[in-house]
């Protein structure tokens, strides 16, 4: 049973925000990820044309101290629109990239067949050949490890009126739906997984139907039985992380007027609050999260400057 529940929005202060661009080369540079490796950080990200494009490619960066970047790898497949790239570790230690793979014909064409696709890599640099996870036209949006255990939910990439399906593999490779019949109605789509402590699963899933909010679900394993509630606003890029004093935190896009990236706090009981906005607007959002020395980093994309970019954010809970 989904239980509603209101949107309460503080907007502080942008004085424990610091906010950088770090890229902007290609014409459309966006959806973003971040994660630490071996002392450097990563962030891998999508370049184009444009927001929807036959042109789609993934770029990784790397740097020492998140100031100074440079490009190490940029993947493509012939006649493929990569999106999304998301990056992770497996319990091995080695990187982790998912991303679609929409197979497009002209600028701007949707919707069109997808594959959901990983590479694996020891440095960043060097990535292995792709390898196509999930079902077809599914695209399963972001990865997820728990100990040996990794989920990703799939969205149809055919139809506004299907449900999602929860996947999960021991190696990363091949994928199977765990729960079929995932989350039904409102649209669901693009959905972060994050592990508890105590191995809970929770789960933010962006939902697009007309007045349908993003949903928070909680499941303890074998993660069969979900448990979901309406936090109250309608959000894209869905991602939120534990912090070390049991604070759910997320970046999202929000919509309610106008249209921006946003620092918020979830609740396990359902509700959400906007605690910061980063400098944002219009196409915007998909950001990559990392909690490092009492600061939230953020890799996120805005025109806000005009140009479609890449930036850096760090804040201060």
């Amino acid at each position: 049973m989904v239980r509603p529940f209101l949107l309460l929005l503080t907007t502080l202060p942008l004085l424990a925000i610091e906010s950088t661009r770090i890229w902007d080369t290609a014409p459309h540079s966006a959806f973003t990820d971040l994660i630490q490796h071996e002392g450097r950080w990563i962030c891998v990200f999508r370049e184009g044309r444009a927001h929807v494009s036959t042109d789609g490619s993934i770029r990784v960066l790397t740097s020492k101290d998140g100031r100074k970047w440079e490009s190490v790898a940029h993947l493509t497949q012939p006649n493929l629109d990569l999106r999304d790239p998301k990056i992770t570790h497996t319990p091995a230690g080695e990187l982790m990239l998912t991303a679609a793979a929409a197979h497009r014909e002209r600028d701007g064409q949707t919707p069109v067949p997808h594959d959901s696709m990983v590479w694996f890599s020891k440095d960043a640099r060097a990535w292995s050949e792709p390898r196509k996870i999930g079902d077809p036209n599914y695209w399963l949006w972001r990865a997820t490890w728990n100990r040996k255990q990794v989920l990703m939910v799939g969205y149809p990439t055919g139809s506004r009126d299907g449900m999602t399906r929860l996947y999960t593999s021991n190696d990363g490779r091949t994928f199977e739906p765990l729960v079929p019949e995932f989350v039904k109605e409102g649209f669901p789509n693009e959905s972060t997984v994050i592990f508890q402590k105590d191995d809970t699963a929770l789960c933010l899933v962006r939902r697009d139907a007309k007045g349908a909010n993003a949903l928070l679900g909680a499941a303890k394993p074998p993660y069969k039985d979900w448990k979901w509630t309406d936090v109250g606003a309608r959000v894209g890029g869905p991602n939120f992380i534990e912090l070390p004093n049991g604070r759910l935190i997320g970046v999202v896009r929000l919509y309610d007027g106008k249209t921006r990236t946003s620092i918020v706090e979830l609740s396990a009981n359902g509700g959400i609050k906007e605690l910061d906005t980063l400098p944002s607007n219009g196409d915007s959002s998909y950001a990559g999260l990392a909690f490092h020395k009492g600061e939230l980093w953020i890799s996120y994309y805005s025109s806000h400057e005009g140009k479609t970019s890449i930036y850096l954010a760090r804040w201060k809970p």
